[in-house]
Parts: C-alpha cells; structure tokens; sequence
C-alpha cells in the first residue's frame, strides 16, 4: 500500500512537473514577456517572475542584452538565448522546480493552453468544460472497477487485493483531487 502511494506521488508529481514546465516553453508566458521586454526595452516586465534577490543580475544580463539588439544578429541570438535561459532558470529556482532548458513552441499540453486561452479571452468556459470531462471520465472508471470487484472481493485473496488494489487507486485520486482543489500542494 505505501508501494502504492508513493507510485501516486511519483505520478502526480510527474504531472504537476509537465505542467508547471510551460515556463520553459517559448509558447510560455515568461518568454514571452522576455521578448516583449527586449522588444520594448522594459526590463519591469520580467521582473515579476524571479524573486527580489535575483533582479540585480537579470538587470544586468537584459541590460547587456539589449545593448546588442542592433549589433551582429548571430552574436545577438546567442545572448538573447542566455538571457531566455537565466531568467527561466532563475524562475524555475523560485518555483523549486529544476530547469531543465528552453523549450520549443508547440510542446505545450492541450490543458495548459487551454488555461492560457481562459485567462487571454476572460472566459473559463472551455477549460472547465474540458477538466470537468476528464475528471469525470477518470473517477468514474476507477469507481467502476472498484463496484465490479467489490462484489468478488471476499471469494478468494487474489479476488480481495485486486479489489484493495482497486479501491487505493480510486480512493487515493479522489484524495489527489481534493488536496489540488483545496490548494495543498506546491507550485
């Protein structure tokens, strides 16, 4: 059961990772906006995603790069791209999450661009439309499976740890649910 569990954790926390890893992407926000600031010359639009204490150096790396824009354009994409890796990099760091580069466009789950989607067109419609059918889907079969061994559960122990095996599935991504939606988990 512990065996069980700790597979679970792995699992959701596998999820979470993929999730949270648009910040790597270039179809993320936090390129993004690096890219609107270089465009604009407006390092005030990342600082939101790093801490207080890493702003002096990514100050420094967007001044830097900024002042190469107009220069040799292969010397410029390099340090562009430096610039793009240090601030996810530093970002990831106050998530607690390990940077593991930059991303291409593209390589986002169809969730998180459907979140995307919801906060640009101030409409959540479509993502809970979607979130509610999985969820539903989900918990749904592991209930089935639970219902259909609960009736042969006690004819034999092989019949009983399939039902157990079962019933700590179902139970324990209900209990996974709940903690997200009741906010006990990290970013």
């Amino acid at each position: 059961m512990k065996k069980l569990r700790l597979i679970i954790i792995i699992a959701l926390a596998s999820i979470a990772s993929l999730s949270y890893a648009h910040c790597d992407s270039y179809d993320g926000p936090v390129i993004k906006d690096a890219l609107k600031a270089l465009e604009t010359n407006n390092v005030q639009l990342v600082l939101k995603w790093i801490s207080p204490a890493q702003e002096a150096e990514i100050v420094s790396l967007f001044n830097a790069t900024y002042s190469l824009r107009s220069g040799n354009k292969e010397v410029y994409k390099l340090v562009e791209t430096h610039f793009l890796e240090t601030l996810v990099r530093l970002h990831r760091e106050t998530e607690g999450a390990p940077y593991t580069g930059l991303k291409p466009g593209g390589h986002v789950s169809p969730v998180i661009n459907l979140s995307d989607n919801a906060i640009t067109s101030n409409n959540p419609d479509a993502l809970l439309t979607a979130l509610n059918g999985h969820i539903s889907q989900v918990v749904k079969e592991k209930y089935e499976k639970v219902n259909m061994l609960e009736k042969t559960k006690d004819q034999s122990p092989e019949q009983g740890r399939a039902y157990v095996n079962a019933y700590v599935d179902y139970t324990h991504t209900v209990e996974a649910l709940h903690a997200v939606i009741e906010g006990q988990h990290s970013h």
